[in-house]
């Protein structure tokens, strides 16, 4: 190499290895989160493109709902792992942070403390979400009742669930409601519902004139539920029937027990 070639690359040479003395650290927590993500991204794509395979297994019938809502969460917790070790690797670049580290653990029971009820919501999600997916009293693609929410499973992810209404409106729940409240599953079991309608009469109309009318509309068992001062409630069920059509023939079980209560002279007409 000529002399004056070799002479003029090694300032560039020693500027290079001086930026990257002074950036190391930065360099190399970006490159971590950098490649994190990437393998993350990648690993995520290719195990929701094997999850779609697998929800049009479970549709005809080769691959059960239960194991379909198991892989879903497992392969968010891959990722949300990944990225979490990406993090904690770019963050041990620093002597700042390790010593911070060091200082928080020699006062682990504050720093416990602290870091408990700062993310105690999201921490209770995550740990309920792993309930949820290890118990399954719900699985994507079950049609539940929660919270007077009625609507099918469509995702379960690591906090949040996610269901779809009759109307196909989003709803989304927290993952601890689920595991601390009660729900209703109507796709565990036999797979069929009863709908059931709620008629609320004035205390003046015959209540066993009522139930008469209305257990011989229907063919089942009428129930007199609730009595107030102002009036009584009946509980009405009707023909079994698809979860999926529970809520349109629970209309549809209302309109025909309000036309037989007025054709029995029970119900005032609205003039």
């Amino acid at each position: 190499m000529p002399a004056d070639l070799a002479s003029s690359l090694a300032p560039a040479g020693i500027v290079g290895q001086g930026f990257w003395d002074e950036n190391q650290d930065w360099i190399t927590a970006i490159i971590s989160i950098a490649v994190a993500l990437i393998v993350a991204t990648l690993l995520d794509r290719a195990l929701s493109h094997r999850g779609q395979q697998m929800a049009t297994a479970v549709v005809r019938g080769e691959l059960s709902a239960a194991t379909d809502t198991r892989l879903r969460f497992i392969r968010r917790l891959i990722y949300a792992a990944i990225i979490v070790i990406g993090v904690a690797v770019a963050l041990a670049q620093f002597d700042g942070i390790n010593k911070l580290a060091a200082s928080l653990l020699a006062s682990g029971a504050i720093a416990a403390a602290i870091l408990g009820f700062a993310a105690r919501q999201t921490l209770a999600n995550l740990v309920a979400g792993i309930m949820l997916a290890v118990t399954q009293p719900i699985r994507v693609g079950d049609w539940v009742y929660v919270e007077e929410q009625y609507g099918v499973v469509d995702d379960i992810r690591l906090n949040y669930t996610f269901l779809r209404s009759p109307g196909g409106q989003q709803i989304v729940i927290p993952n601890e409601k689920l595991a601390s409240g009660v729900l209703r599953n109507d796709t565990l079991g036999q797979g069929t519902v009863n709908p059931d309608a709620k008629i609320w009469l004035p205390a003046d109309v015959d209540a066993a004139r009522a139930v008469e009318a209305l257990a011989d509309e229907t063919g089942h068992d009428v129930t007199v539920a609730e009595t107030t001062v102002e009036g009584f409630r009946l509980d009405v069920v009707g023909d079994p029937c698809p979860p999926p059509q529970r809520a349109p023939r629970e209309a549809e079980l209302r309109l025909r027990c309000l036309a037989r209560l007025r054709s029995e002279g029970l119900l005032a007409v609205a003039e």
